[in-house]
């Protein structure tokens, strides 16, 4: 998400209400988006009456304001000080061309204020802009309240919403999946459509597993890079039992794999882990993956494309860090909770201490263990979490996913790897929804409370079918 975002800011006005509603609801309006950091993008009061949208020139005049400023405008804020022109609002995004995530807000009136000289009546104006909005074929989003005032907490809590909307939304339709060698042949769950998520502005681009690691087997050992990257590998978690040739075919892997990200601008990577890297590397490449993913690059396992996706439109609702997780194991006989669980390539910022890298244990049995070093040991803590899942349905020809929130608890859980347990309100219900539904077995998770987010932002604005599921 842009450290500043920007919105492009149609105030609305009918002329047979009180225009010094506009002049003073523009102050509060501005004022607000100051104090949240937000840039506005709005017309000056010199060009049109109080700087509102009321007639077709008007229109015309904010098209124009908006199309200089299209590479900006994150997302399209119509405000009703009063009751509002349907027309002129709606043309006025027409006209722009822009297809960026638009909100309505209506300000309320003051039982009071209901003569004449100041009344509003934008409750009954937002409903003719929805309609127009509906007719001319563009999504929109509404505030949860009808109607709110600009100097309500409320309020400022859904700016702060529609921003992260906005990054989704604009995030994956520019997204770049890097795809790092071919899916496990074992793993058909893995399988999805490029055609599909090019349909919706996600382009994958893929590079064959020996494009990695032969040049990454090049490298001298004294390269300065490999250097430099052992020394950041080391300061990232604890590697003390860690033999020093398998930190050095780690790094070597991953000055090639970022070189090759870099130029072709990759916003998250998919990898294929069994058995290429280790018959061929000697190594497992979760840290690389997890400190990928604590620089804002969330990178998926076994080629888990649509992974990648869900952990990118996590990252851009949260602005944190995200995470690729099996649906692992019951916990008890308690209906509410699992265990997420992967040999080892969260973020960082997921476990409760400075995690350790160590061997694979499943893997390694098959693989040898010394091949296997480069998981990642460590447990979430308690908080916060929102999961997702984005799937492509080639049967149905659209893109699935399925959203919710839970927490991670404290509960006693012996085993290895990166693990976590957490509680889902109606997690039986969930995992109906996944098996029925043809779900992966892998899901995104954020520490993070942004379902909300991103059902706005996956169904209203991508179009895709979101299930929100609330327990």
């Amino acid at each position: 998400m842009k450290d500043k975002p920007t919105l492009g800011i149609i105030l609305g006005n009918r002329d047979f209400f009180p225009d010094s509603l506009i002049t003073a609801g523009r102050e509060e309006l501005l004022s607000v988006l100051t104090e949240l950091g937000i840039t506005p993008v709005v017309l000056d009061t010199a060009q049109t009456k109080a700087g509102a949208v009321e007639t077709w020139a008007d229109a015309q005049k904010c098209a124009a304001l908006f199309d200089a400023h299209r590479h900006d405008i994150d997302g399209i804020l119509i405000s009703l000080p009063n009751f509002g022109d349907e027309k002129a609002a709606v043309e006025a995004i027409r006209l722009s061309g822009l297809q960026v995530p638009i909100l309505v807000h209506a300000f309320p009136d003051d039982l009071q204020a209901l003569s004449p000289a100041v009344r509003r009546d934008a409750y009954c104006g937002k409903i003719s802009v929805c309609n127009n909005l509906r007719q001319y074929g563009y999504p929109f989003a509404v505030t949860r309240r009808h109607t709110l005032h600009p100097t309500a907490a409320e309020f400022r809590q859904e700016l702060e919403r529609f921003v992260r909307v906005c990054a989704v939304v604009n995030g994956l339709r520019t997204a770049r999946i890097g795809a790092v060698g071919a899916r496990p042949n074992a793993f058909n769950t893995t399988r999805y459509s490029e055609k599909l998520l090019q349909q919706s502005g996600i382009s994958v681009q893929t590079v064959d597993l020996s494009e990695i690691l032969g040049p990454a087997a090049a490298l001298a050992d004294e390269d300065a890079r490999v250097r430099e990257r052992v020394a950041s590998i080391q300061a990232y978690l604890d590697t003390s039992g860690v033999p020093s040739a398998a930190l050095l075919r780690m790094a070597k892997f991953g000055v090639v794999l970022d070189q090759w990200m870099s130029e072709l601008a990759i916003d998250a990577t998919a990898i294929q882990c069994w058995n290429s890297l280790q018959s061929n590397l000697g190594a497992n490449v979760c840290t690389l993956m997890s400190m990928m993913g604590e620089r804002l690059l969330p990178s998926a396992c076994e080629v888990d494309v649509t992974g990648a996706v869900s952990m990118y439109a996590l990252q851009l609702a949260s602005g944190t860090p995200s995470a690729l997780v099996d649906w692992n194991n019951d916990y008890g006989d308690d209906e509410n909770r699992c265990v997420l669980f992967h040999c080892g390539n969260w973020p960082r910022s997921f476990y409760a201490e400075r995690p350790t890298m160590e061997y694979a244990p499943i893997l390694g049995s098959t693989l040898g263990y010394e091949n296997t070093y480069g998981v990642i040991a460590g447990r979430a803590p308690s908080g916060p979490m929102t999961y997702a899942r984005v799937s492509t349905d080639d049967q149905q020809g659209s893109i699935r996913c399925y959203v919710g929130e839970g927490r991670f608890v404290d509960d006693p859980l012996d085993t290895f790897g990166s693990r976590a347990v957490v509680e889902i309100p109606g997690l039986q219900e969930l995992m109906q929804h996944i098996c029925l539904q043809g779900f992966e077995h892998h899901v995104a998770m954020s520490r993070s409370l942004t379902a909300d987010v991103l059902r706005e932002a996956l169904g209203t604005f991508m179009g895709w079918d979101v299930y929100r599921h609330q327990g």
